[in-house]
C-alpha cells in the first residue's frame, strides 16, 4: 500500500511540475507573442482556469506528501520526503503571498478596465512563478530520489 502511495504522490507532484513548467516556459512566451489585447485576455482566462484548479493540486500534493511521511516514518528515504514536503509548503506560502494576489487582480482585467501597469504586474508574476517552479522542481526531485 505504501508503494502505491509513493508512486501516486510522485506522479501527482510530477504532473503539477509539468503544468507549471509549461506555464512558465511555454505559455507565457506564447501569450507574449499574441497581437494587441490577446496577451492580457489569454492571461486573464488562464488565471481564472488554472487559478481554480491549482490550489487543490498544490494542497493535495502537500497532503499526499505528508501522508507519505507519516506512513513511511522510520523507513529509508523518509528524510527526503520531509524535505520535499517542506519545499511544497514553501511553494504554497509563495503562492499565497506573492502570486495569488496578482492573479486575483489579473483574472478580472479586460482591455477596458486593466491598469496602465498591467504588463509590469504580469512580468512580476512571471518572475515569482519562475522561483516557485524552481522550488517545486526541487520538491519533485526529492520525492523521486526517495522513491528510488
Amino acid at each position: 500500500m505504501l508503494n502505491a502511495l509513493e508512486v501516486f504522490t510522485t506522479v501527482i507532484v510530477g504532473l503539477m511540475v509539468g503544468v507549471e513548467f509549461c506555464v512558465a516556459f511555454v505559455m507565457s512566451r506564447i501569450f507574449n507573442a499574441l497581437p494587441e489585447d490577446s496577451d492580457q485576455l489569454a492571461r486573464a482566462h488562464g488565471g481564472r482556469m488554472l487559478g481554480a484548479l491549482m490550489p487543490f493540486w498544490y494542497v493535495g500534493s502537500l497532503v499526499l506528501s505528508a501522508i507519505w511521511v507519516m506512513a513511511g516514518w522510520g523507513r529509508p528515504g523518509t528524510g527526503l520526503v520531509v524535505v520535499g514536503a517542506a519545499l511544497l509548503i514553501v511553494s504554497v506560502i509563495m503562492s499565497l503571498l506573492l502570486l495569488v494576489p496578482i492573479n486575483n487582480q489579473g483574472k478580472t482585467w479586460t482591455p477596458e478596465n486593466r491598469p496602465a501597469d498591467w504588463k509590469e504586474q504580469m512580468n512580476r508574476w512571471d518572475r515569482y512563478h519562475y522561483a516557485r517552479v524552481a522550488v517545486i522542481v526541487a520538491a519533485f526531485a526529492f520525492l523521486v530520489t526517495a522513491l528510488v
